[in-house]
């Protein structure tokens, strides 16, 4: 999965233990759910941290949903579900990775 570099402009807020927003694992860095995107640290300024592309997540039979045992983030005009150290979306009848 290709995540795009694209410099979060005029962020102030520092993430972290205890800021206020949901920490979300993600690979090898750590995404803070702010205002219905992700953000994460890198070399000194925040990026938006968002999937280059359309990736389906195969083979999976998990249905996720308010009681389903998955932190819930809001991410944009849908809700993700952190799964097993990433992010999963609802998406045309399957669950796509974000």
């Amino acid at each position: 999965m290709t995540t795009l570099h694209q410099e979060h402009p005029v962020h102030e807020h520092t993430h972290g233990e205890g800021c206020g927003h949901t920490a979300v694992p993600h690979g090898d860095h750590v995404d803070y759910a702010h205002e219905g995107h992700l953000h994460a640290e890198h070399n000194g300024h925040w990026d938006e941290c968002e999937p280059g592309a359309h990736t389906t997540h195969q083979g999976h039979e998990h249905q996720h949903g308010q009681d389903c045992g998955h932190q819930a983030v809001t991410h944009g005009d849908h809700v993700d579900y952190v799964h097993d150290g990433h992010r999963h979306a609802q998406h045309d009848g399957h669950w796509d990775d974000h």
